[in-house]
């Protein structure tokens, strides 16, 4: 048989086996046996007294337990019940144990997930923990394991019946309290890494001159607002050790080197979700002389990769009789693994969260014994390195043994990362003979931030509020705070490292304390405001301070558009706010960048052919509207507009993929119509803006025609700008049928890319125009009213293909519309689709 006719053969055979396999799953029976039951009694061993579990018609848990350990226990029975999968992926990814789930094909995943040891900071951090905060995980854990005890396999979800495919021996370990801890890391790595954006920097440095680099990494803008304006720390630091560019360093030779970082934590990126500053959040809170109430409102909604289940899961925790032995009376959005509510409300406060992005991340050169590897120079002398052996278990393969070499500063990350043969001579310092690469990250170092989540869970006043937020160390997020007593705040948290030299932008030599971290910004002189005399506070992302702050924070930030327009909006509030304009404004899809742009765009030429289409841009509103064929047509210049400018000067790791960076590049570029960025290089002419406008308007229009049409009346943004929600694990399986199983959409939606509505979407992408970030969720927090807050998230509360909850929140989000976040004990029962008791 011929190597042709062998492989038709063997697709044919493969293509049998998957359908086989769809046939099976498909039975009724095997789609339903792990949905939960929901109604009736469950006996429980572990809980002390009897819990009710109150189910909304959106499959919302409100809980309801005598004490604080039965109300975690049910916590963690529910998530169980509803997301357990999602769990047991999460943790695998967090311990570097992917290779146990999927085979080989993850090994070199865990092997820098290993390297980075979550799971030993996790440990660390749970031997460290305060007896109150450990007996919370383990309640928690006992409650996971509850619903462990009696479901496995298929049971507990679809994904083990399609996974028996690769693994037919795995089932699933007891959850343990660590497990939680782990995902907090994770999430760290998400919201907290800087190392992205000074990669690309450095690339870009050796791409172009640095006056010319200086054009593409504009400055925070002086006209974009701040969080906390005017605000200076109440003592002076030490001026050597803020705000010091190295010096020492040129990026531009480092990059090879920092591409290689890049390149392996890029599959870190592909299982939690896209990071860096591209991702954003928005939060606001308006106070009572605002508002329609006399009270404040808070709003959130956190920019996350899109996935299928959603990331957030919403519950109602409420201790019966609320008292010092159970303090909890609260609802919100939660992390399936993860006791507590991350975002939301209690019977006082309400809080929420967006990204501050602190550079946290620095990366040391580490001068090598050449007698004994695992010895490093510290000040002159040799100190031996902590070693220590690991073992990934590999589905289908044999063990692979792992050893991880600590430094004073963190994990050899050059042990799995290949820099370059050249690297000795492209970097700018003079390396040793013998060298490694450590990583210092806040995260990697024990601290409490679950524990401030608790605190914020129970706390009951701006006080209460901010002792809970000195525990928050990493990610650094911007907390956004109100209370039913009128009162609006903020509060920027974390460990934001004191350098004694440097930025912490580049690598530096580690072998002398010239480097160090001296310390942390003290959290009395982080930045807060309390009741700020506007009358509101919005964080979207945007520098938090201005430039007389005497510490450093970041050097990066987004270029402050959201802020802007959602600073207009309660500006230029049409009377007192009311929760309609909140969530209005949330939903807003106005475009900033077109705003920039299509009054340049209007007036240059664009040839006859082009004309009529151009009148598409007349009195345009610059809604980003998933039924406008403005938005179509703006959008699609705008990819076009970036691609054709930077096509020839700038490599794939730098192209511009829009985003508030992009913006404000082009927004000064519009004033230098004859600026050389306008030039293509390899044609004889020399090009201008108006030029490349109209180049690139032309291939706008080209390119609707070719995928939507001639009639541009039928042209629609929501037509290229789709969200299709796909499963972490299985969803890119390769095989059609097993992702058609999980995955959903797609669907048309509004927004893009920094914009208030951020669905964001990347020019560089193979399908630029489909939305890979979005608002995970959506809140509204009425502290008049607080049965009166609204909230929807992406996807639905159930973790079940095919469960009536799996995606039954989806066109509600898109649509901007929201479910009640249930609050009184009537409004809980009256709503109820099911009622569950857990008895003793």
């Amino acid at each position: 048989m011929s190597r042709t006719a062998r492989n038709i053969v063997l697709g044919v055979l493969i293509f049998f086996l998957a359908l086989s396999l769809i046939l099976v799953i498909l039975l009724p029976y095997n789609l339903t046996r792990s949905f939960p039951q929901t109604e009736g009694e469950i006996q429980l061993p572990g809980l002390d007294a009897q819990v009710v579990v109150y189910r909304d018609t959106f499959g919302v848990p409100h809980i309801y337990a005598s004490n604080q350990a039965d109300l975690f226990f049910a916590q963690g029975y529910v998530h169980a019940q509803d997301r357990f999968w999602q769990m047991d992926f999460w943790r695998h990814i967090g311990a570097g144990r992917l290779s146990e789930l999927f085979g080989d094909s993850q090994l070199e995943t865990d092997q820098v997930l290993r390297t980075l040891g979550f799971t030993r900071t996790a440990k660390e951090e749970f031997d460290s923990y305060d007896p109150t905060s450990k007996a919370i995980l383990e309640s928690y854990a006992r409650g996971v394991n509850a619903y462990l005890a009696d479901h496995q396999g298929a049971d507990l979800s679809l994904e083990y019946l399609v996974l028996k495919m690769i693994n037919p021996d795995y089932q699933p370990e007891p959850w343990e309290p660590i497990h939680t801890l782990t995902w907090g890391k994770v999430m760290a790595w998400d919201l907290g890494g800087n190392m992205d954006g000074e990669i690309e920097k450095a690339i870009l440095l050796n791409e172009v001159s640095p006056d010319r680099a200086a054009d593409l990494i504009p400055p925070y803008p002086a006209d974009k607002p701040v969080i906390v304006p005017n605000y200076l720390a109440s003592s002076e630091p030490d001026t050597k050790a803020v705000k010091n560019t190295q010096g020492k360093v040129d990026l531009a030779i480092l990059t090879r080197s920092l591409t290689a970082i890049s390149r392996e934590f890029k599959a870190l990126d592909n299982l939690i979700g896209p990071g860096g500053i591209g991702i954003g959040s928005n939060s606001w809170a308006i106070s009572g002389d605002l508002t329609d109430t006399g009270m404040p409102y808070l709003a959130n909604d956190p920019h996350l990769g899109a996935q299928m289940p959603a990331i957030w899961y919403e519950v109602g925790l409420h201790c019966r009789e609320k008292s010092p032995d159970c303090p909890f009376e609260l609802t919100g959005f939660s992390f399936a693994g993860v006791p507590g509510v991350i975002i939301g409300h209690n019977d006082r406060i309400a809080w929420g969260f967006t990204n501050t992005g602190p550079d946290v991340q620095d990366l040391y050169i580490e001068r090598i014994n050449p007698e004994n590897p695992n010895q490093y120079e510290v000040n002159g002398e040799w100190v031996d390195m902590q070693l220590v052996e690991d073992t990934i278990q590999v589905a289908g393969g044999e063990a692979v043994g792992i050893t991880v070499r600590y430094t004073r500063h963190g994990p050899v990350i050059s042990d799995t990362t290949y820099f370059g043969d050249d690297f000795r001579d492209r970097i700018g310092v003079e390396l040793p003979d013998q060298y490694a690469i450590a990583l210092r990250w806040t995260a990697l170092e024990p601290n409490f931030l679950f524990r401030a989540i608790w605190q914020f869970n129970q706390a009951t006043n701006w006080q209460e509020f901010r002792k809970g937020a000195q525990d928050f160390a990493a990610p650094a997020q911007n907390l956004l705070y109100a209370d039913v007593e009128g009162n609006i705040g903020y509060q920027m948290p974390g460990q934001i490292p004191i350098r004694a030299s440097g930025d912490g932008s580049l690598p530096v030599p580690g072998w002398t304390d010239d480097y160090e971290w001296r310390n942390f910004i003290p959290f009395e002189e982080l930045p807060f405001s309390f009741n700020p005399p506007e009358g509101y506070i919005v964080t979207a992302n945007n520098a938090v301070v201005g430039p007389d702050y005497p510490y450093l924070i970041a050097t990066v930030f987004a270029h402050g558009h959201r802020a802007q327009r959602i600073g207009e909006m309660v500006e230029n509030a049409p009377g007192p706010i009311d929760i309609e304009y909140i969530q209005q404004m949330q939903g807003d899809d106005k475009d900033l960048n077109a705003e920039i742009l299509v009054p340049v765009l209007l007036q240059v030429p664009v040839g006859e052919e082009g004309e009529p289409y151009r009148q598409i841009l007349v009195d345009w509103d610059y809604q980003a509207h998933m039924d406008s064929s403005a938005a179509a047509l703006f959008e699609v210049f705008w990819k076009n507009l970036m691609a054709i400018t930077f096509q020839e000067e700038l490599g794939e790791d730098t192209a511009p993929a829009g985003g508030s960076r992009w913006f404000e590049v082009f927004a000064n570029l519009i004033e230098q119509p004859d600026s050389p960025w306008w030039d293509i290089p390899s044609t004889t002419p020399v090009e201008t803006r108006d030029f490349i406008f109209s180049m690139a308007f032309n291939a706008a229009v080209d390119e609707l025609k070719e995928t939507l049409g001639d009639n541009p009346d039928k042209w629609a943004w929501g037509d290229l700008h789709t969200l299709t929600l796909v499963n972490q694990a299985l969803g890119n399986s390769g095989i059609s049928l097993i992702d058609a199983l999980f995955n959903r959409g797609p669907y048309r939606v509004s927004g893009g890319s920094e914009i208030v509505n951020a669905t964001g979407w990347s020019a560089t992408k193979e399908f630029p125009y489909q939305v890979g970030s979005l608002p995970s969720m959506r809140m509204i927090v009425d502290l008049g009213d607080l049965a009166n807050s609204r909230t929807i998230h992406t996807t639905g509360q159930s973790g079940h293909s095919y469960h009536e909850h799996y995606v039954d929140m989806t066109d509600a989000w898109r649509m901007i519309q929201y479910h009640p976040m249930l609050w009184e004990d009537s409004q809980v029962e009256n709503d109820a689709e099911s009622k569950l008791l857990l008895t003793p």
